[in-house]
């Protein structure tokens, strides 16, 4: 329902002196600063489709397809792979396949179709998990299934395959309490999976991590950070500059000036994530996930492709999206193949 209130008034003055407010000019600045929204997402869509007619989507690696998505990082050789050599797929939101009612308040906050396990076996090795006080999954005011279902997933992964790195993020979501003991709870469910947190992970190959392979960062809002040789990762290993916008080609702008001011990956010791996602706001009409973010989803490979032609290829290492699929992945991974076929090479025997 629209209140008065809701909008910017004009003023009058009545007979007794004071100002009232007129409603139907009220109404009009309005629904005009709406329309004046909705030309400046069109423009930034059509500029965006302008930037990819005339560059292309070319870039090291860009037709390259895994034969098995579930299985790239065995495909491509663990002992040649190494850690900063990646280029890692990863989802955001992962876990709000389930979120809301379905056509009520689910649109409004899911960003992934897929549950965890269908994301990994589809390519994605970042996983991005928020969560609240009673261990349930969230996205803002909005709760899903237990966290215990996405370790689940995660461990029939595992299972499944033999030589796949998974970095798996969990964070206390804002405006929520971290779970009681809940670093203690992550270390008892992934225990004999935990790569300990140590700098030197980061030119290790896939194959010196063996048999260990999930690199797990708790993200606590109040309790303790982990700590160096502890089981978990701290918040430190996995950055982001969060641009908090609908607009998609200021997005994919920012994200290339923030990479742009990142180290090579070669001289970095932690990950470093860009988000190819543009995110509804509360002064626009569109607050369903999927009309917005579909805004800068096709892009992906375009964005690959003007971070190379920037000599910024060899910054971008953690790439993330809504509602993943097969393309997205194949373009992360076709960057790796790249990169281990110029300057992978199998360590030395003893």
């Amino acid at each position: 329902m629209l209140h008065t209130q809701d909008f910017v008034t004009s003023s009058s003055n009545n007979d007794s002196g004071k100002k009232v407010s007129n409603p139907v000019e009220g109404m009009g600045a309005f629904f005009s600063s709406q329309v004046n929204r909705r030309k400046l997402v069109t423009s930034e869509k059509q500029a965006l489709a302008t930037r990819l007619s005339a560059a292309g989507e070319t870039f090291p690696g860009s037709e390259h397809r895994p034969a098995d998505r579930k299985k790239w990082m065995a495909e491509l050789g663990p002992e040649k792979v190494r850690v900063h050599q990646v280029l890692w797929p990863g989802t955001h939101d992962s876990a709000t396949d389930k979120i809301g009612i379905p056509f009520v308040t689910r649109p409004f906050a899911q960003c992934q179709s897929l549950s965890v396990y269908e994301q990994l076996a589809t390519g994605a090795r970042v996983v991005d998990v928020r969560v609240q006080e009673e261990r349930r999954v969230c996205h803002g005011v909005l709760a899903t299934y237990s966290v215990d279902v996405v370790l689940s997933d995660v461990k029939r992964f595992l299972a499944e395959t033999e030589s796949e790195v998974v970095i798996l993020e969990i964070r206390t979501e804002f405006g929520h309490d971290d779970p009681p003991e809940f670093g203690k709870y992550l270390v008892e469910q992934l225990g004999e999976h935990l790569i300990p947190q140590d700098e030197a992970v980061f030119h290790k190959t896939i194959a010196e991590l063996l048999p260990r392979r999930v690199i797990c960062v708790w993200k606590p809002r109040k309790s303790p950070a982990p700590k160096p040789g502890e089981p978990l990762w701290s918040a430190v290993y996995l950055k982001d500059n969060w641009i908090d916008t609908d607009l998609p080609e200021t997005k994919f702008e920012s994200n290339i000036k923030f990479l742009g001011q990142q180290p090579p990956v070669a001289d970095r010791r932690f990950f470093y994530r860009v988000e190819n996602t543009v995110t509804p706001q509360a002064d626009n009409p569109v607050l369903c996930v999927w009309p917005v973010t579909r805004r800068i989803h096709g892009y992906a490979r375009l964005f690959i492709a003007e971070v190379f032609a920037k000599g910024l290829g060899d910054k971008i290492q953690v790439f993330s999206t809504d509602f993943i699929d097969g393309d997205f992945v194949d373009a992360c991974v076709g960057v790796t193949k790249a990169r281990v076929d110029v300057h992978g090479r199998a360590p030395p025997s003893n």
